[in-house]
């Protein structure tokens, strides 16, 4: 993050930026800590982790997918996906089957059991909410503004890897 002013900043106020409490990042990352300490308490009981419970919340709302859509949708690679899949496959929840149009490809399906684990999961989201302590319109807000800075950034990523000119 940046100063908004035009003009180039004094030597003492360009330090501040470099402080811990001014990095953005640091924000975010101290919050994803957190949430994934209330997700941890919370998906116990649904026996998941954090990253299961995501793959999860694709196969509820998507149905049977190939492992790299299902990559996409989580903006994980396959190397990270794998292990996980593999323990929900043995938690009974999915099951993998190799394409029979394209063998390179496994498809991930719900078990009954891992759509029966749909209904238990209904109240995750409301004790999430609860744990915010934001009222639903804030977290939408938050949501939306989170998705407009990734947008941001992943865009930014894309220049930096080119060279763009200018962007440095």
């Amino acid at each position: 993050m940046t100063p908004t002013s035009t003009s180039a900043p004094s030597p003492a106020a360009s330090e501040n930026w470099l402080r811990l409490d001014r990095q953005i990042c640091f924000s975010l990352h101290a919050a994803s800590r957190a949430f994934n300490g209330v997700y941890r308490v919370i998906l116990k009981e649904l026996g998941l982790t954090y990253p299961q419970y995501l793959v999860m919340l694709v196969l509820w709302e998507h149905g049977e997918l190939p492992v790299k859509k299902l990559g996409e949708h989580l903006r994980l690679d396959s190397g990270t996906l794998s292990p996980l899949l593999k323990r929900l496959e043995s938690a009974g929840l999915v099951s993998r089957e190799r394409s029979t149009h394209d063998e390179r490809s496994v498809e991930i399906r719900l078990t009954e059991e891992g759509v029966a684990l749909r209904e238990r999961a209904l109240q995750v989201p409301r004790r999430i909410a609860s744990a915010t302590g934001f009222d639903l319109e804030e977290i939408s807000e938050l949501r939306e503004r989170l998705d407009k800075l990734t947008v941001a950034l992943d865009a930014a990523a894309l220049e930096e890897t080119r060279g763009t000119p200018g962007s440095r």
